[in-house]
């Protein structure tokens, strides 16, 4: 069965309600179309997993302001005065993680792992309601997976199998969110045959993902 489906076929898999991780660096990698289809179905209370929420206008920032988020977990949100509104209002709850922390819980969360232990945050309000474990003399918190319903990723280059191959700096959390959610839904520039991309260069295996979008460049 081929994987490649159509924009409005991919949005639709992402119901109201669900756990999205989205790729992007302040907007670079992000699946563009497939947000602003998300956000023209009128999809709601969803919880954002991403490393930030861009910016009002790009991004998944645009999910944010155009109130589809219930619950944004991220590393920084200063880019995006929205955020910061709707956090201090109580519209939309926000999670912060420093940026090291979110990376490797969703990295253990496609591995399988329980959680992980870290000095980052101890003695700060990232602390609050957390474990802390002492080894050897030191104080390290207990990190704990984290998993998606639904990853939207962005790749430069796929095959119909959907091996992916991300460019330069756009491949960011994308390769991350590919291992760490049930469904994985890929927006690609480009689409070619299988055995075009060299083995050697594939980033993220046709095994994690379930679905192609063509793209724009």
């Amino acid at each position: 069965m081929s994987k490649i489906i159509s924009l409005e076929k991919a949005a639709a898999k992402v119901e109201s309600g669900s756990r999205v991780m989205i790729g992007g660096f302040l907007a670079c990698g992000t699946p563009e179309k497939i947000v602003d289809k998300l956000i023209d179905n009128g999809v709601e209370d969803l919880t954002i997993i991403a490393n930030d929420t861009s910016f009002p206008d790009r991004g998944l920032g645009k999910l944010v302001s155009n109130n589809c988020a219930k619950k944004v977990i991220a590393s920084h949100i200063g880019t995006n005065p929205d955020t910061g509104k709707k956090m201090n209002d109580g519209s939309m709850e926000v999670e912060l993680v420093p940026q090291g922390t979110l990376a490797e819980r969703v990295r253990i969360g496609g591995a399988g792992l329980g959680g992980f232990l870290t000095p980052t945050g101890v003695g700060t309000v990232v602390e609050e309601g957390k474990d802390v474990i002492e080894s050897n003399g030191e104080k390290y918190l207990l990190e704990l997976p984290i998993k998606g319903d639904v990853a939207l990723v962005k790749a430069w280059k796929a095959d119909k199998k959907g091996n992916l191959i991300y460019r330069k700096s756009a491949r960011n959390f994308n390769p991350l969110i590919a291992k760490a959610c049930d469904t994985v839904i890929v927006e690609a520039e480009e689409i070619v045959e299988v055995g075009e991309i060299d083995p050697d260069h594939v980033m993220t295996s046709s095994i994690f993902v379930d679905y192609i979008v063509r793209g724009d460049n």
